[in-house]
């Protein structure tokens, strides 16, 4: 079942819709069309996504909470990259990092979408990008269909294309609490990864280039431990994310695979993430700290995000998979997070 209600009027006049979809098997998710973000998912009447509740907040919000991000999620070096022997300077929004994060102080995750099409199952929105936004080249559409289409699933699929060649690095941002949004932190939350290596970052959090195995270090999750387990531990790359903050390599394949099993004891919800994307960077909230949210203040580790993308700063790493889209290519991706 499908809904389209009023959420909200921007200061330009324009509308923000809530878009609902309500699947029998008991899976609800809800979008706003400000930033296309994810405001809730209710997973057998509990809510697994941390938000706001109001447009306001949403508009307040300095911690991409369930945003979709783009042009290029996650970092770019000093906001700098060449393409076709042009540089391009796409701003330095993460200042003290000296850094560019989740496509600039304006990225999509601060536009209002537009509703393409519906139906029962799924809905589709759209984003037209121009030449030169952010300082990215080529005018790019960008469409996202959200789906209850699959038993117990929800299913994001970004289909992408652009005039010029350019880079895009796609990804939803939903910080997940599998126990409630409202049951606390998430260091108890049990991580399966199928990864047997994470891209080694300095200081800045930007990828050295170095693929660091995960034996022996507190980033293997190969087997399912608990979130908090090694999180403070002192290795080095825990200690420059304050917690993980980390890509981990799914490989160099695009095939749609599994990359991640998550459980938490305390609802016995778990959930899985499939993708066709060489990476997923786990994040646990070490920063977050929010006066206002769906249950009240949010705080460090309340949320763990599995943002499925590419690497990050993969413009200046030619030997990443890569992140550009050639002229009137179809780019398209798809993740799927299913639920027992």
């Amino acid at each position: 079942m499908f809904q389209k209600t009023h959420y909200g009027t921007l200061p330009s006049g324009d509308e923000v819709l809530q878009l609902t979809l309500s699947h029998a098997d008991g899976i609800t998710v809800s979008f706003i069309t400000y930033g296309a973000t994810m405001t809730s998912l209710m997973v057998q009447n509990t809510d697994v996504v941390l938000g706001y509740t109001s447009l306001e907040e949403y508009r307040q919000d300095t911690a991409s909470i369930g945003v979709t991000v783009g042009r290029y999620a996650n970092r770019i070096a000093n906001g700098m990259f060449e393409l076709n022997g042009i540089p391009y300077d796409v701003g330095r929004n993460e200042v003290a990092r000296n850094g560019h994060l989740h496509g600039g102080a304006v990225g999509f995750q601060v536009k209002n979408w537009l509703l393409d099409e519906h139906d029962d199952k799924s809905f589709t929105l759209s984003l037209v990008s121009p030449d030169g936004d952010m300082g990215y080249p080529g005018t790019l559409t960008l469409k996202l269909r959200v789906a209850l289409d699959e038993p117990s699933a929800l299913s994001l699929t970004y289909t992408a294309v652009s005039e010029k060649d350019t880079v895009v690095n796609f990804t939803n941002h939903a910080y997940f609490n599998l126990g409630g949004y409202d049951s606390g932190d998430v260091l108890d939350t049990e991580l399966q990864i199928n990864a047997d290596s994470i891209l080694s970052v300095n200081e800045r959090l930007i990828p050295t280039g170095e693929q660091l195995s995960v034996d022996g270090t507190p980033f293997d999750f190969r087997v399912s431990k608990p979130i908090g387990r090694d999180i403070d531990n002192k290795h080095e790359q825990l200690l420059l994310g304050g917690g993980y903050d980390h890509n981990f390599i799914l490989g160099n394949t695009m095939a749609f695979r599994r990359a991640v099993t998550a459980y938490s004891p305390r609802s016995g919800i778990r959930m899985h993430c499939d993708t066709d994307q060489p990476g997923i960077q786990l994040y646990t909230a070490n920063f977050l700290t929010s006066s206002c949210g769906k249950g009240g203040p949010m705080t460090k580790h309340q949320g763990f995000c599995l943002e499925t993308q590419h690497f990050p700063d993969s413009p200046n790493h030619p030997e990443f998979p890569t992140t550009v889209l050639r002229a009137n290519e179809i780019f398209s991706s798809r993740t799927v997070y299913s639920f027992e």
